[in-house]
Parts: structure tokens; C-alpha cells; sequence
């Protein structure tokens, strides 16, 4: 029977599904190998063919990795919470449960029908209460946990009270807030218990405190600065401003060194670690204080070059500044308060972006630089953000070009200084380079030298010290939405405390509507009745996003566990992911609050890795390719009803028109579809060429607004999953993007039906030989097993594709069907097409394909111990034939003269000449 794909495929996926096929061992004497793929946000569309590229390669390694012998773990589930749900909620009044599950069984049936060997019986989901419910477990963890700087890991927050008993606060060595007390262990045991929790709440490491957030008042949430841009949300279009609210924050900060060390053990693409270093920004530099001009308040600034302290002009305060009010001078007010108003209007991301635009105003205040005495203007700016480093920076305009700018728009002094590193200082003694000169009592000092010297003597004047400074801010936990993990906090006397555990899962409480409160308080607010013990308020924020993505793959390793997060056991067997498939669109987001999560539970000894992912691969994006038809207009520039072909569009003025890729094959428009496509072009005139109307081309982002997006079902119900999956391997390497172009499948589908020609005879009867293998019959196979080995560990799978395709057409000639070769050839296709290769297995006798071994490549067969030289007469050549490499000229001519073709193409002619060239050619001259 010829390939029918469809029944097929949907038989070993039943096949699969019903026996459990790639259920990973819980423990086993196979070495484990973890592969993970960043798991999706089961959205409303459904799959489109750009989504499964990483799935695909991911589950190609899985397959080989099981051929080699390893115990799998390829686990799949869904990253279920969300604004998207939230906001459909919002509009339909559907409950985002309903729409997330309907959307999960959109996912799970595209998914099982591409063939993926996901462990389906580890599935998990963020919004489950079974899962989330070791989400709010680790929020509690980190609640009650403090960082030792000594001890250089998180701690339990009771070593930090012992600490306070024994010895008071003076030798703690933690992370913390800047505003912590000093006291003595009698303080301490005469502080009241609302005093001891406030001063706690400055250590642990998630903690309530004040911080300006990205707000956006249409949502009625705070954002992300990924979730905006250019001012607006990236859902909905709406206005984001800069607001102050009291927020849960995470201390990511005090595992900044940490983060930064990791990067250097673990097989990551080096943009990727380098996205992270710059996100982290470690500086080494120093503090200083500048004393506010008739006032004993202090401000606090961090340099990196505190040796060019003597050319600081001014001072710049971010608007959001606690102190920028009380500040201004009344004359500045109105400026103040204008900039301000101006600022809210940006996101951080906008602010720190936007280096070329200079803006800013003045305070009226001045402040006193601590080192020469100088009188420098105070200024806020944009550019400085509250919450990174102290929320001031010092202006040098004549070492820093953001700096010079600004003072040059704002006509503000620029002090002349020598910067020894970069030997600028006009006034520079030629005879005493890489040396300071007129900069104050640092005279002639080599750089590292006036470095020291100034951080001791700020240090000892107590107005300043050396300083490490991270531009990575401790990350906002709290979100003001209702689909999301709640905080498994409540209120009492103002103070926040955690629940027990056994009170775990704190479920999400029934609401009439997913908006915030008429008095502005977060959807949660809306619940009625819902208290803690029936009198404390519980925390009205949920959780972000990223909670539940930062440590699911622990909970894959043991998912149906009811009394832990995952088994000492299941964790020591897995320890870490080896393999991590996704988008490097998560680099700052979900794989830094990972990595972060990952080192406090080792903290803790709940897990034995530092690092949680060895290998990531970010694979490319599809792209998409959008097809357009052309609209003729008038003289006066208005659209008619007339539609003209691409090649005959430069004899007319035309506006183009995205037109649905699915309308479309070979960029040739299907007329009839199109016409009932949408009304507006059922009686459009179409003036075609050769008969056909043939659509433009180019290549986009793949979006339902450009028309372009291509549902895998639908190819999978032409073509088959086997011929999809091997489609998105061909289209090139994993790590770039490329197009989409539905044009070139044709050629895989038609690969495999050759494919599948090889078991059978012209009848399409099955039909394979045991007869003994010929040496091209082995070396073609065994070619093949070397190349997708080597490919398949270099993660190459694009080139594989291309050497299946000769490796069929090399047997395909050589007329094979011997069992010996074919069976080990369909193993080693298996993992790339895994459906016609389970049939073709089932059919030479076999059963369960998933537990056979891949063949063991023989370098034997490679070797070259024949050629097959050209048959020239009178140098036009007539055919090949195979001789031994071994043979000496005179019995390699013996042999060709005695071959039978060559003799009836010699026709009873005796040859004159035979020139023979070793491993080249035969020329017979008669």
C-alpha cells in the first residue's frame, strides 16, 4: 500500500499515548539525560508552524538520546497564569480558568498530533492549586530567609534573630536595605514585637517596601518594563506612568555575584551570558556623600571614577527622588513639578534607552563637593533612576560625554581636570604623563594610586568608601491582577505574616468581576468574606509571571508528589536540566529569576546544583512570509474594485494588501477562495498574467494581522506530521531564523514516500530481502549513521535532512531492500520521523521502536577499497565499472577488456591504446 500518512500517524499516536511510551523511569542504572523546553502560554490562537521549532529539536535529541541508551526526562506543561487570560476575562465575564482550559486542549491536541514523546504523566500547569501551592511555599522560604555575606548564601531568618540576641546588629554582615537600625542585643530584647518585625522585613529576602513601578491605570496593574514600550503597554496600547506604591520585592541583588560567576560554568551562548552581565552591571567604585547647602542632609552618589571628583559641576537627583520636594526652591516649583509630570509619561527602559535626548531641571539648591569645597547646582534628570544605585549621580563634564552635553545644553560650568587613564586634561605636563596635575592633593599620582588614596580619606573623613555597585535592582514581586498565584500573606496591625504551611494552597477566591475596586484596590479586593482567620486582611496583589516559571523543572522530576515540591530522591537523580530549548527573549526575565531561585533553594538544601539549565540553545524565529495582492487606484488616489497581478502591477498605480497565505500555493492566488475570503472581493476584478494571478512576496513577522500565519493542522492534514517536522529541521540551522515558505514541503513529503518506496515492490506490496548486503549497500548506510550522529550532537539537524535525502536516493539506485540495511536505516530516522519509521519497524517484526539501540557505526565500510572508473572510448565515455583500488594497471586493463559491456562496446575492435589513470579514469583507444 502506498504511504497513507494520516492513518499511520494517528495509530502509533495512539500507540503512545495508551501505553506510555517515553514515561521516564523515576530511577534507573541508564544515565539520565534532561531535556526541557521553555514551556508555553497556552494562548487562545492555538500553535502556529513558527511555535513547534524548538519542540521539534528538542524531541529529534530526546529520541536519539533514548537510541543511545539514557534514561529521558522530556517533560511538557503549561505557564497557565497570565494577563492575556486576565484581559479576555475583563471583556467576556469568562472566568480565566474556563478560557485557560480550553486553550490547554487547543495545545495538547496540536502537540500530540506533530508526535511529540513529551512525559505527559508529569504534566504540570502554573495555575493548578496543586502546583501553585509549592509556588506560595517558596515565596514563604524566601520570606523567611536572610542573606549572610560572610557565609556567602541565604540563611534562615532564626540565625539573623540569634545574631540580634547575642551580639545586636554591629557585626551582621548581610543584604539589606540602606535604612536598618544599629542597636545593641538589650535593644533588641526591649524592642516590642511590631518593632522586631519591621526591622526583620529590612533583611529577608522578599520584602514589602516603597518602590516607583511601571502603572498603568487602563489595566489596572503594574507591569514589567518587558510588558511596555515607548510609554505603553504592549497589551492594549495603554498609557504606563511612573508611580510610587508600596510593592513585594525579591533581594535578586544579593545573588548578583553569584549570577555573574555562574555564567562562566554553564554551556550558554555567549550573547546570552553577555545580555546577563550587562543586565547585572557589577562596577567597582565608590560612595560619596555631597552635604545639601544649609541643611544637614546628605546626598549619596556612586562613582566608578572617583578620581574625577575635583571636575564635578553639578548634581543630578532622579525626579522620583524622596527628597526632590522638600528641595526645590519655590521659585523652581513649577519647573519641578512640570518635569515630573513629563517623566511618569516614560518607562524606565524609554529612559535609559533615550541617551541622545538631554532634558532636566533645576532645583534652586546647591550642594557642597566633600573633596575641593565647591559650590555644584542640584538638578533632576530622567536619565537617573530611583531605585538603581542611591538615586543621585555626579556630573564630570570634562571626563563623560552624557555629562558634557548636558551641561553644555544647560550652560553649566566645565571644570578642567586630568583624567590619568585617558591623559585629556589640557593643562597636562608633558613631563609628567599618566600622572594628575592641578586635581587637588592627589598631584602627581598614578591612577590606581589616587584611587586609594581618595577612598581612604573619604573613609576617614566619614564622608564616603569604597563601593561594589550592581545596575541590577532587586526584582518587583507583586501584580495587581487577579489570574495569578496569591500571596500567601495576611495583614495584622499593618504588619505582613505568612500563613502555616499547612494552610497551603491559599486559593484564588471567587470575584464578580476581574477589575480593581471602585477605591483602587487590586481585583482580589472584590472577594467578599475573604480573611485570614476571619478578621486579617490577606495580600490583595498576586504574584507575577515569572514565579511559577522559575522552578517548574523541579517539580517535572517528581509531579505528583503531595508532600513536597519534588523528593530528595527524584532531585538527586535529575539534579539539572542538560539540555534547555526557548527564546533568548527571556534572558533578563524568566532565566535570571531561574538561575536566582535555583541558588536559594541550594542555599537551603532543598536542591544540589548551582546552576539549573548545563546547555541552552535559543532557536531562531520563523519568520513569517506574507503574500499580497494589488489594488489598482484612481487618478484621485481612491481603491477600486480591480486587482492586478505582481508582474503586471508597473503599468498601473496599485496600493498592496496582505491576502491570506493559505489562499496562496506557489505565490499563485486561488481565485475562487479568495473571492469568498472576505466580502469586499466577491466581485472583484482581477486582471491576471498567463492566466494566473501571481501574489507579491516578502518576509515579516508571523501575525494574524499580516494574514501570514500557517496552522500546522493544516499541513499536517496535507502532508503529514512526519513531513512537517522534517519541513522546520530543513528550512536551516536551529540558532537563525528564516522564513516560512510553504513551497518547498512538496520535496520532504515526496522524500519520505521514497522513503517508504524502499520496503516495497511496484505493487506496494511490503517486501524486504535477508539476503547479505552489498559493500555500496553498507556504505551507504553507514555514511548515514555517522552523519546524523555527528549532526544530531551538534545540534546540526538541517544537514541531516539533506543527507536522508541522499542516503534514500544512493539505496533507491542501488535497488536495496535488504533487511539488514533498511531496519537499521529506519532507526536512525526514527527520532526526525518517528510515525512511518514506528510502521516500517512494526513491519520488519519488530516492537516498540523507542527502546531499540541506535546502530553502531563501522568505519570499515568507509573505506575506500573500490572506485568505479569511467569507461571512455576514444574519450567518450560509455559507463562505470567498479574495480579493486588494489589491482596494478595491467590486470585492472585485463579486467575491464574482459568486463562484457566493454566488449560489446568494442564490437570485435582490438584496442590500440589503454590509458589507465589509478583511481581516475579508462580510456580505450581503437
Amino acid at each position: 500500500m502506498d504511504y497513507q500518512f494520516a492513518a499511520i500517524e494517528q495509530k502509533w499516536q495512539k500507540y503512545w499515548a495508551e501505553n506510555q511510551s517515553f514515561k521516564a523511569e523515576a530511577n534507573s542504572d541508564k544515565p539520565k539525560y534532561y531535556v526541557l523546553d521553555m514551556f508555553p502560554y497556552p494562548s487562545g490562537a492555538g500553535l502556529h508552524v513558527g511555535h513547534p521549532l524548538g519542540y521539534i529539536a528538542s524531541d529529534i535529541f530526546s529520541r536519539y538520546k533514548r537510541l543511545k541508551g539514557y534514561n529521558v526526562l522530556h517533560p511538557m506543561g503549561y505557564d497557565s497564569f497570565g494577563l492575556p487570560a486576565e484581559q479576555y476575562a475583563i471583556q467576556t465575564g469568562q472566568h480565566p480558568a474556563v478560557t485557560t482550559e480550553t486553550n490547554i486542549n487547543t495545545y495538547r491536541r496540536q502537540l500530540d498530533q506533530i508526535g511529540f514523546s513529551f512525559d505527559w504523566s508529569r504534566e504540570v500547569r502554573t495555575s493548578d492549586p496543586a502546583y501553585y501551592k509549592w509556588t506560595q511555599w517558596i515565596f514563604m522560604q524566601l520570606f523567611n530567609s536572610w542573606y549572610n555575606l560572610e557565609t556567602d548564601k541565604a540563611e534562615p531568618i532564626s540565625t539573623l534573630i540569634h545574631k540580634f540576641n547575642e551580639a545586636g546588629s554591629a557585626d551582621v554582615k548581610a543584604a539589606k536595605d540602606e535604612d536598618t537600625r544599629s542597636f545593641l542585643p538589650t535593644d533588641w530584647a526591649a524592642f516590642s514585637e511590631e518593632e522586631k518585625q519591621v526591622e526583620l522585613l529590612k533583611y529577608r529576602l522578599t520584602y514589602l517596601k516603597e518602590s516607583t513601578v511601571n502603572w498603568c491605570p487602563a489595566l489596572g496593574t503594574v507591569l514589567a518594563n518587558d510588558e511596555v514600550k515607548d510609554g505603553f503597554s504592549e497589551r492594549g496600547g495603554f498609557p504606563v506612568e511612573q508611580k510610587k506604591m508600596m510593592q513585594w520585592s525579591m533581594r535578586i541583588t544579593a545573588y548578583a555575584d553569584r549570577l555573574l560567576q555562574g555564567l562562566d560554568t554553564i554551556d550558554w551562548p555567549e550573547p546570552m551570558k553577555e545580555m546577563q552581565r550587562n543586565w547585572i552591571g557589577k562596577s567597582v567604585g565608590a560612595s560619596v556623600k555631597f552635604k545639601v547647602e544649609n541643611s544637614e542632609k546628605q546626598i549619596e552618589v556612586f562613582t566608578t571614577r572617583v578620581d574625577t571628583i575635583f571636575g564635578v559641576s553639578y548634581l543630578v537627583l532622579a525626579p522620583e527622588h524622596e527628597w526632590v520636594a522638600e528641595l526645590t526652591t519655590p521659585e523652581q516649583k513649577a519647573d519641578i513639578e512640570n518635569y515630573i509630570l513629563q517623566t511618569k509619561k516614560k518607562s524606565e527602559l524609554d529612559r535609559m534607552a533615550d541617551a541622545k535626548t538631554v532634558s532636566g531641571a533645576f532645583t534652586g539648591t546647591y550642594v557642597v563637593n566633600p573633596v575641593s569645597g565647591e559650590r555644584v547646582q542640584l538638578w533632576i534628570a530622567d536619565y537617573v533612576l530611583a531605585g538603581y544605585g542611591t538615586g543621585a549621580v555626579m556630573g564630570v563634564p570634562s571626563g563623560d560625554q552624557r555629562d558634557w552635553l548636558f551641561a553644555t545644553h544647560f550652560n553649566l560650568p566645565i571644570i578642567q581636570i586630568l583624567d590619568a587613564q585617558k591623559d585629556i586634561d589640557v593643562q597636562a605636563d608633558p613631563t609628567k604623563e599618566g600622572k594628575y596635575i592641578n586635581s587637588g592633593f592627589i598631584n602627581g599620582m598614578e591612577y590606581k594610586e589616587a584611587v586609594a588614596f581618595l577612598n581612604q580619606w573619604l573613609e576617614d573623613q566619614g564622608v564616603g568608601k569604597a563601593k561594589v555597585n550592581f545596575r541590577q535592582r532587586d526584582a518587583i514581586f507583586g501584580r495587581q491582577r487577579y489570574w495569578g498565584e496569591p500571596i500567601p500573606v495576611y495583614f495584622k496591625d499593618g504588619l505582613p505574616y505568612l500563613l502555616k504551611e499547612e494552610e497551603l494552597p491559599l486559593l484564588l477566591p471567587e470575584i464578580d468581576k476581574y477589575l480593581p475596586t471602585e477605591t483602587g484596590e487590586p481585583p482580589l479586593g472584590r472577594a467578599e468574606g475573604w480573611k485570614y482567620e476571619d478578621q486579617y486582611e490577606y495580600e490583595l496583589s498576586t504574584m507575577p509571571g515569572w514565579a511559577g516559571s522559575s522552578w517548574y523543572w523541579y517539580r517535572y522530576m517528581d509531579a505528583q508528589n503531595n508532600s513536597e515540591f519534588a523528593s530528595k530522591e527524584a532531585v538527586d537523580y535529575w539534579k539539572d536540566v542538560d539540555l534547555y530549548i526557548g527564546g533568548n527573549e527571556h534572558a533578563t526575565g524568566h532565566l535570571l529569576y531561574s538561575r536566582f531561585w535555583n541558588k536559594f533553594l541550594k542555599d537551603l538544601g532543598f536542591v544540589q546544583e548551582e546552576e539549573p539549565f548545563k546547555k541552552l540553545i535559543n532557536q531562531g524565529m520563523i519568520q513569517g512570509r506574507s503574500n499580497f495582492v494589488y489594488r489598482v487606484v484612481d487618478e484621485e488616489g481612491r481603491g477600486t474594485n480591480t486587482l492586478v497581478s505582481a508582474g503586471l502591477r508597473k503599468d498601473y498605480k496599485t496600493i498592496a494588501l496582505h491576502v491570506d497565505v493559505n489562499i496562496v500555493e506557489n505565490d499563485v492566488l486561488d481565485i475562487e477562495k479568495f473571492k469568498t475570503w472576505r466580502d469586499e472581493f466577491a466581485n472583484a476584478e482581477l486582471i491576471l498574467e498567463n492566466g494566473k494571478y501571481v501574489c507579491g512576496v516578502e518576509v515579516e513577522k508571523m501575525s494574524k494581522s499580516k494574514f501570514n500565519v500557517v496552522n500546522p493542522d493544516v499541513l499536517i492534514a496535507q502532508y503529514g506530521a512526519d513531513t512537517l517536522r522534517m519541513y522546520e529541521m530543513f528550512l536551516g540551522p536551529l540558532e537563525q531564523s528564516k522564513p516560512w515558505n510553504t513551497n518547498g514541503i512538496e520535496g520532504v513529503f515526496k522524500f519520505l514516500r521514497k522513503f517508504w518506496r524502499l520496503f516495497h515492490n511496484e505493487a506496494w506490496e511490503f517486501t524486504v530481502s535477508d539476503a547479505e548486503p552489498t559493500k555500496a549497500e553498507l556504505k551507504a548506510l553507514h555514511k548515514i549513521i555517522k552523519k546524523v550522529q555527528d549532526d544530531v550532537e551538534r545540534f546540526s539537524f538541517n544537514t541531516s535532512v539533506s543527507s536522508f535525502m541522499i542516503a534514500v536516493n544512493e539505496l533507491t539506485d542501488l535497488k536495496c531492500n535488504k533487511r539488514a540495511i533498511l531496519q537499521d536505516l529506519v532507526v536512525v530516522l526514527a527520532p526526525y520521523a518517528p510515525h512511518i519509521c514506528e510502521e516500517l519497524w512494526s513491519l520488519l517484526g519488530n516492537k516498540d521502536l523507542s527502546t531499540a539501540a541506535y546502530p553502531t557505526f563501522n568505519p570499515n565500510h568507509l573505506v575506500e577499497d573500490e572506485f568505479a572508473y569511467p569507461i571512455s572510448i576514444n574519450g567518450k565515455m560509455k559507463m562505470n565499472l567498479n574495480l579493486s583500488l588494489a589491482l596494478e594497471p595491467k590486470d585492472a586493463e585485463a579486467a575491464v577488456l574482459a568486463n562484457e559491456q566493454v566488449q560489446g562496446f568494442l564490437n570485435g575492435a582490438t584496442p590500440k591504446k589503454i590509458i589507465f589513470v589509478k583511481g581516475k579514469i579508462v580510456n580505450i583507444v581503437i
